[in-house]
């Protein structure tokens, strides 16, 4: 009667684990497919002003401290100085009266202010580069590009096509100011060191300049329950690691060479973009708060993106660009898929990098 109860319990265990396999699959055929028609479709460029933002927060306020009159007056003073700077950016060139009225203010430049938000697979690297392709169409010589950047990085060739999109701003001839209030880290650290000046929260976490590569193997579990599992290749390195199968000594040697590799591309980078860093002391995959960053010349300032944003809101024309995809039932259960399977494979399987997923 045991030896029954505990055969039936294989066979249970066989049947989840292969049920589980199968919905792993489908859920990552059904995020792909789902992402397919995300990349189809269209989506809108959104544009806050962040100056009549500030204004109005101030005269909220400013009305319960200053009182009635006094709110009124400091009304009509940023009323004022919106429209100059409004005429400034061309916003009145066909009101005549208001010209009559009124000297055009001198031109200001522009501040463009992005966000990135990076998961594992820098997915919001579309909407960056939608984001960047508008900016690029009409910034102007002296204007400004700030990316408020929170990422803890991800894979190689993600954070790769994302520092490269935030690279074609400097091609430009623009300021490129990357503000990190929580965390910008290995790959999310690549990205920061694109810009011309790096500020971080002064506990912000910054560095982690190393390369991390993992893959669960459960050769043992199917040997010991009489499941083969059979993989050919052509390509002594075609795959270094396996899932499934039995690693071998060489194998790993190779993952561990590719490794290397990579982080000594990732060094040479950043050491091109911050000459001024101990690329050894740094590139250990050590991270270090933003005071500590300072002085170890990770960052240029320790201060946090409101506060530089606010101090540049009487000199500057400030707007927010922010790509907003469409979103429908097919994106929404696509995006649940991805997230699931991505939950359950534990980020480490990917089939374009010998099934595993070097991380920044």
């Amino acid at each position: 009667m045991l030896e029954a109860l505990v055969e039936y319990g294989f066979f249970l265990l066989r049947l989840v684990t292969v049920a589980a396999i199968f919905i792993v699959v489908m859920l990552i055929l059904a995020g792909s497919m789902a992402g397919r028609k995300m990349a189809s479709q269209e989506g809108h460029l959104r544009v806050r002003d962040l100056n009549r933002h500030l204004a109005r927060l101030k005269l909220t306020l400013a009305h319960s401290v200053l009182g009635k009159a006094a709110a009124k007056k400091l009304r009509k003073e940023e009323t004022r100085a919106l429209k100059d700077r409004d005429r400034s950016r061309g916003a009145d060139r066909d009101d005549k009266k208001a010209e009559q009225k009124t000297s055009p203010a001198e031109e200001r430049k522009t501040i463009f202010v992005l966000d990135f938000k990076g998961d594992i697979r820098a997915s919001s690297v579309g909407q960056l580069a939608e984001e960047i392709n508008a900016v690029l169409l009409v910034a102007k010589e002296g204007d400004q590009v700030v990316l408020r950047l929170e990422s803890s990085g991800g894979m190689v060739h993600a954070y790769g096509l994302a520092a490269a999109q935030l690279d074609r701003i400097g091609n430009r001839s623009l300021e490129l100011l990357v503000c990190v209030d929580r965390v910008a880290a290995s790959g999310g650290y690549m990205m920061a060191c694109t810009a011309g000046r790096i500020i971080a929260a002064p506990f912000a976490v910054v560095g982690s300049v190393g390369v991390v590569g993992q893959v669960p193997n459960f050769h043992r579990v199917l040997k010991e329950h009489h499941v083969d599992y059979e993989l050919h290749t052509a390509g002594g390195y075609k795959r270094t690691l396996s899932l499934f199968g039995e690693n071998t000594d060489e194998g790993r040697e190779k993952f561990i060479e590719t490794l290397e590799e990579t982080h000594e591309l990732f060094k040479r980078y950043v050491q091109e973009r911050r000459s001024a860093v101990d690329i050894e002391k740094i590139a250990t995959g050590e991270t270090w708060f933003g005071l500590q960053a300072k002085d170890m010349g990770l960052v240029d300032e320790v201060g946090t993106s409101d506060d530089y944003l606010v101090s540049q809101a009487d000199s500057a024309s400030i707007l927010e660009v922010s790509f907003m995809a469409k979103s429908g039932m097919v994106r929404r259960l696509g995006m649940a898929a991805q997230h699931v399977a991505r939950s359950v494979m534990d980020a480490s399987w990917h089939p374009s990098r010998d099934h595993f997923r070097d991380r920044l």
